[in-house]
């Protein structure tokens, strides 16, 4: 079994090499102590979520507050390329954390939520601002239980007038829809920038939304034959990508 993660800043870890003792405290060096109930001797990784992390055993538990790790190898995690990004339209429920949960899973870079015009749940105020939290730390534990050292970014939510520059300015923009005619599986991919997937509601995206991504560079594909569901959608389509620009190989 792999090493569980922990997650640090960036700072304690900067200066780390093999040998070194760097300290785990906090809410992270708590869970380390107390629920995960480590002892000296055990395997841990330390990450700061944004490519820098190291591989120790723990060196000493203090109480149920830290444990001191001892550095055994220092690891970065380059800025990934091609980097896929999901527009991911909000969901239903606690969908939207699934959808983010199992998008960092499998390896997808960013997510933009988009609060497209035919979905039912809409950010607003404080509403907004807890959901947005939530889908935040839901890809920082995700990122923790599938050991990756880089964690995805999720974004401020864009409407689709503010999702405009950023489709212009990928590499390669796809809207997924049912009546796409070209596959995904077949399209045309560039080496590198950034790969942008708009997924939509259970609704649809509408006509006009449809009009504005095509003007700014976006077109329909397909995924294939089932219809999938938007919290599904997008880890199937970056799974989809990250095999074939060879991210998995």
């Amino acid at each position: 079994m792999t090493a569980p993660v922990f997650v640090t800043d960036s700072a304690r870890l900067e200066g780390a090499a093999a040998g070194t003792l760097v300290r785990l405290d906090g809410p992270e060096g708590r869970h380390a102590a107390a629920v995960k109930r480590l002892e000296p001797g055990e395997a841990v990784t330390l990450a700061d979520g944004l490519g820098l992390g190291v591989d120790g055993t723990v060196a000493a538990v203090h109480g149920k507050d830290a444990i001191d790790v001892t550095v055994v190898a220092v690891r970065r995690e380059p800025e990934p390329s091609p980097r896929i990004v999901v527009v991911q339209a909000l969901p239903k429920g606690d969908r939207g954390e699934l959808a983010v949960e199992t998008m960092t899973e499998v390896g997808v870079d960013v997510v933009v939520p988009w609060p497209a015009s035919r979905c039912i749940t809409q950010w607003k105020g404080d509403r907004g601002a807890k959901a947005l939290a939530k889908w935040r730390a839901t890809a920082r534990e995700a990122g923790k239980q599938s050991r990756r050292l880089r964690f995805p970014e999720v974004r401020e939510p864009m409407t689709t007038r503010q999702l405009a520059p950023l489709l212009a300015g990928a590499a390669f923009a796809a809207v997924l829809h049912e009546d796409g005619a070209a596959p995904l599986a077949a399209a045309a991919l560039p080496p590198a920038g950034d790969l942008v997937l708009i997924v939509g509601p259970e609704g649809g995206v509408s006509p006009e939304e449809l009009a504005a991504f095509a003007e700014a560079g976006a077109g329909p594909y397909r995924l294939g034959p089932s219809v999938l569901r938007t919290s599904t959608a997008g880890v199937a389509a970056g799974a989809l990508l990250l095999g074939r620009t060879g991210r998995w190989s």
